[in-house]
């Protein structure tokens, strides 16, 4: 099993950035890939951004490329998530994912171990 950790939410201004944390414990000798998804109120989570092991592969959603940046730092068993730029629109609980196999990246079933989550809101 993974345990995933959240960390780094909070409230910001349009413009602005914040960077999230996802701290993995457990069995992380068999952790593959980890990701950001997000759900919005009302909506369906989404895919954000994954990154494989080796962190030579990183995978987007059109809406944050150029503006997210995902890294992962192995040593410490944590990746981040830097957004930059942030938007009204990017307001959403984030969620860190793992898995322990290749799948599909933007499939939510497609991943492990899932985080509780934590609330980022942007605003105007």
């Amino acid at each position: 099993q993974v345990q995933l950790v959240e960390s780094g939410g909070g409230l910001v201004q349009a413009g602005g950035s914040l960077r999230l944390s996802c701290a993995a414990s457990g069995r992380t000798d068999s952790t593959y890939a980890m990701g950001w998804f997000r759900q919005a109120p009302g909506k369906e989570r989404e895919f954000v951004t994954a990154i494989n092991w080796s962190g030579i592969s990183r995978y987007y959603t059109g809406s944050v490329r150029g503006r997210f940046t995902i890294s992962r730092d192995n040593a410490k068993n944590t990746v981040y998530l830097q957004m930059n730029s942030l938007k009204p629109e990017d307001t959403a609980v984030y969620y860190c994912a793992a898995r322990s196999g290749p799948g599909s990246w933007s499939e939510g079933t497609s991943w492990d171990y899932w985080g509780k989550g934590t609330l980022v809101t942007v605003s105007l």
